[in-house]
C-alpha cells in the first residue's frame, strides 16, 4: 500500500518482508510503478478494419506454431502488436515477418532493381588538399547551444580549408545537392561535415561525395551534437569551444586523407544451418522458401531436437504432430540437403564464401551464410538425491512417464530452480516454471484428487502464460515459496521420501512425504566451445552463443554472415524459437540475395617488412580477421620460416585493435593511420596563439 505523509509530503510504502515474516514501511521521495502493458485503441481498431482476430486481451491472436501469422493470409504481426515483449524479441520478430513477406515475393526478387552508377573518381593523389567544411544547426539540437556562425568563421581560418558554411539541416536532400555542386565549383577534394552521429549519417554523406566524384574515404563526420550540444547544453560557451577544437582536429586529419579502394566479394548463394531441432528445421525451410539451397547438419541420428521429448504444451497444441509435419516438409523439400550423423570439423573463409569440413558423407561444403541452431538440453541434477532413487526425477523424465501412463502417485512435489539461479548458473532457465505448471495441470486433468505441491523461489509465467498459473491455483495446486538460502531438504528413510521446507508465508517448517519428487532442472546449452572457436564467435559466461548486440542485433554475430536462433542463445519457448528462426533466415537472406557484396575499404594493412610474427594482432582481433601464416624468407645458403600476420579483408571491420596492439607498428588502418591520429592529438594539445 502507498500513501502520502500529509506533513512531510513523503511517500510511505507499506510492504511485507517475507524473509523476516514482518510487515514493514519505508519512506521515499519518489515511487515508480511498473505498470502493466495493454494494446492501444488504434491497434484494436486497425485489427477490426483488417479482419484480424484478437485474443481475449485484445492483442493480435496467434498460435504457438505460427507466432507471426494472423488469421488473414498475407497479414503478419510482430512485436507488441501481438503481446507484451522486450526489445530483443520484438526485433527478432520483425525480421521474422520480413522473411514471411519476402517469401511471397521470392519469385519476383531483383526484377525491379537497378544498379546505382557513380561518376569516375576524381584523382586526388599528389593534389594539394582543398577542404570543405559544412557545419549543421540540426534545427535547435546543435544551433540552440553551439554558436554555429562562430564555428564557421573559425573553420575558415584553418589550414587547407577553402570553403566553410552552415546549414539548417545538412542531411536534407536540398543541402546534399548543394554540397555536390560546391565540391565541383570550389574544386574541393576533402569534405568535413560537423553534425550528428556517424552511426546514422556517415554513409549518407559518403554517398553524397561519391556522387560528386570523390572517393568516399575523403570524408569525415564530426559529431558536435552528442559530443557538444547535448552533453554541454548548459554551457554554450564551452560547447562552442569544444566544437571548434573537434573541427580543427578533423581538419588536421583530413589533410592526410588518401583514397581507399573497396573490394567486392562473390556470394555463394547457399545456406548452412547447424542443428536439426525446431529452430534449425524452421530456418532451413524459410531459406528454401526464399529460393535458396540449404544444407542442414544434425549430429544425431534423427531430426527434431528437444521437441521430440515434448508431448503437450500449455496452449493445448500438439507439438508432436507439428514436428512430424515440419520434418516431412524438410525431407520432402528439393532445396534442403539433410546431413544426419554429421559434425563440423573445420570452418574457413568469410561472409559469402565459407568452406566447411564435416565428418559426414559430404566431406566439404561451400556456403554463403551459416545459421547456428544447436539448441540445448535439460540439466541432470546432482542435488536432491537425484539418481539415488527412481522416484526422484526431472520434469522431462516425468512428462515421459505421464505420456506412457506410468504415473500412479497421488502426492507429488515439484522443486523449482534446480541447478539454476545459483553461483554456478546465475541465469534463470525461463521455461521451467511453465513446464512445472504444464505437468501439474496435466496431472489434475487425469485425476483431480492428485495432490501437487510446487516449491518455488519465484513463479515466472510471464505474459499470457499467467492465466495457466491462475488455473493451477484454482484446481488446487499448492504453491509454497522457499528462500534461496533455505532450500528444501530431502531424506530417504525406510523407503520413504521425507521432504522438509521452510514456508515463507507461514514462517514455519513443513514436513511432506511425497510419492514422487519432480525437479525443474536448469536448461543448459549444447557443448558449443569447439564450434564457437571454428566460427570465431563468442560464448557468454554460461556457454550460450553471444549475439552482436542484445537489442539492436539479436540474431547476428559480430562476424558477418553468421547468425543464430533458438535455445543456442538462451532458453526459449517454442513460439519464440520459431519466430527467431524465421528472423535469422531473413537476416541471412540479406546476404544470399546478392551476387556480390562490397566490404569496407579501410581494412588493416600489414607492413611485411616490419611484422615480427608475434601474433598479438590475431589474439586481440574481435572478428577473427587475422591469420598467422608461415612465410619462407630466402637467406644466403638457406631459407628461414617465420610467421607473418595476414589480414582477411572481407572479414576485417577496420576497428584498429590490431594497429593499437602491434609492438612494432607493422599494422596501419587506412583512414585511421598513426600519422593521422597523431596530427589530431597535436592539434588538440596545441596552445592557442
Amino acid at each position: 500500500m502507498v500513501e502520502e505523509d500529509p506533513i512531510t509530503r513523503e511517500i510511505i510504502l507499506y510492504y511485507e518482508d517475507k524473509m523476516a515474516g514482518e510487515s514493514k514501511e519505508a519512506r521515499f521521495d519518489l515511487v515508480v510503478l511498473s505498470a502493466g502493458y495493454q494494446p492501444s485503441k488504434d491497434n484494436i481498431e486497425l485489427c477490426e478494419k483488417l479482419g484480424v482476430k484478437l485474443n481475449k486481451y485484445y492483442f493480435s491472436a496467434s498460435s504457438v506454431f505460427t507466432p507471426l501469422e494472423t488469421n488473414v493470409p498475407g497479414i503478419y504481426a510482430c512485436g507488441t502488436f501481438s503481446g507484451p515483449k522486450d526489445i530483443p524479441e520484438t526485433v527478432a520478430e520483425a525480421s521474422g515477418v520480413a522473411a514471411k513477406a519476402s517469401a511471397l515475393l521470392a519469385s519476383e526478387r531483383n526484377n525491379l532493381t537497378t544498379k546505382k552508377t557513380y561518376p569516375p573518381e576524381i584523382p586526388v593523389r599528389g593534389e594539394e588538399p582543398r577542404i570543405g567544411v559544412f557545419i549543421c544547426h540540426c534545427g535547435i539540437n546543435i544551433g540552440g547551444v553551439v554558436d554555429v556562425p562562430e564555428v564557421v568563421e573559425f573553420a575558415e581560418t584553418l589550414p587547407k580549408v577553402v570553403y566553410a558554411e552552415r546549414n539548417l539541416y545538412t542531411c536534407s536532400q536540398d543541402t546534399q545537392d548543394k554540397i555536390k555542386q560546391i565540391i565541383k565549383d570550389q574544386n574541393i577534394n576533402r569534405v568535413i561535415v560537423a553534425s550528428c552521429t556517424p552511426r546514422t549519417h556517415e554513409s549518407l554523406f559518403q554517398n553524397t561525395i561519391r556522387e560528386a566524384g570523390l572517393n568516399r574515404y575523403l570524408f569525415e563526420l564530426v559529431n558536435i551534437r552528442e559530443h557538444c550540444s547535448w552533453v554541454h547544453m548548459r554551457e554554450p560557451n564551452n560547447a562552442t569551444a569544444k566544437a571548434k577544437k573537434l573541427v580543427a582536429m578533423t581538419v588536421a586529419k583530413a589533410q592526410l586523407f588518401q583514397p581507399v579502394s573497396e573490394i567486392s566479394v562473390d556470394i555463394t548463394q547457399v545456406g548452412l544451418v547447424v542443428g536439426g531441432g525446431i529452430a534449425g528445421l524452421t530456418a532451413a525451410l524459410e531459406l528454401a522458401d526464399q529460393g535458396y539451397d540449404v544444407y542442414l547438419i544434425e549430429k544425431g541420428q534423427k531430426l527434431g531436437g528437444l521437441v521430440k521429448k515434448i508431448h503437450y504444451i500449455l496452449e493445448d497444441d500438439d507439438p508432436q504432430a507439428y514436428l512430424k509435419k515440419l520434418i516431412d516438409r524438410v525431407n520432402g523439400n528439393d532445396k534442403i540437403t539433410v546431413l544426419l550423423n554429421t559434425a563440423i570439423e573445420d570452418i574457413t573463409g568469410y561472409v559469402g564464401n565459407f568452406k566447411i569440413k564435416t565428418t559426414g558423407e559430404m566431406k566439404e561444403l561451400e556456403t554463403g551464410i551459416i545459421i547456428v541452431a544447436t539448441g540445448g538440453f535439460e540439466y541432470k541434477p546432482t542435488e536432491y538425491l537425484y539418481g539415488q532413487d527412481e522416484r526422484i526425477l526431472t520434469q522431462q523424465e516425468f512428462e515421459q512417464k505421464i505420456v506412457q501412463n506410468e504415473v500412479s502417485a497421488k502426492k507429488i512435489v515439484m522443486i523449482q530452480c534446480v541447478g539454476s539461479r545459483n553461483e554456478v548458473r546465475p541465469y534463470c532457465s525461463k521455461i521451467c516454471c511453465s513446464i512445472a505448471i504444464k505437468n501439474a495441470l496435466k496431472l489434475k486433468s487425469l485425476d483431480l484428487d492428485t495432490q501437487v505441491f510446487i516449491l518455488y523461489r519465484d513463479i515466472r509465467t510471464y505474459g499470457f502464460k499467467e492465466e495457466y498459473y491462475e488455473k493451477a491455483r484454482e484446481l488446487g495446486v499448492n504453491f509454497i515459496q522457499y528462500e534461496e538460502n533455505r532450500p528444501p531438504e530431502i531424506d530417504l528413510n525406510d523407503n520413504k521420501i521425507q521432504l522438509s521446507i521452510f514456508n515463507l508465508d507461514s514462517q514455519s517448517v513443513l514436513q511432506l512425504e511425497p510419492d514422487l519428487v519432480v525437479l525443474s532442472a536448469a536448461f543448459l546449452p549444447t557443448e558449443n566451445k569447439d564450434l564457437a572457436q571454428m566460427l570465431k564467435v563468442p560464448l557468454d559466461q554460461n556457454g550460450f552463443f553471444l549475439e552482436a548486440h542484445a537489442k539492436l542485433r539479436p540474431l547476428d554475430f559480430a562476424t558477418d554472415g553468421i547468425f543464430l536462433c533458438g535455445a543456442a542463445q538462451w532458453p526459449k519457448f517454442i513460439n519464440e524459437t520459431i519466430a527467431q528462426a524465421k528472423g535469422a533466415a531473413a537476416r541471412a537472406t540479406t546476404i544470399l540475395s546478392k551476387e556480390k557484396i562490397t566490404v569496407i575499404g579501410a581494412t588493416a594493412k600489414v607492413n611485411e617488412d616490419l611484422c615480427i610474427g608475434c601474433g598479438n594482432c590475431q589474439e586481440i582481433c574481435p572478428y577473427g580477421a587475422i591469420e598467422m601464416r608461415l612465410v619462407e624468407s630466402p637467406l644466403e645458403r638457406t631459407s628461414l620460416l617465420t610467421y607473418q600476420s595476414h589480414v582477411l579483408e572481407a572479414v576485417c571491420k577496420g576497428c584498429g585493435a590490431c594497429s593499437a596492439t602491434c609492438p612494432v607498428q607493422a599494422i596501419n588502418t587506412p583512414h585511421f593511420t598513426n600519422t593521422q591520429i597523431l596530427e589530431m592529438v597535436k592539434t588538440l594539445t596545441k596552445k592557442a596563439e
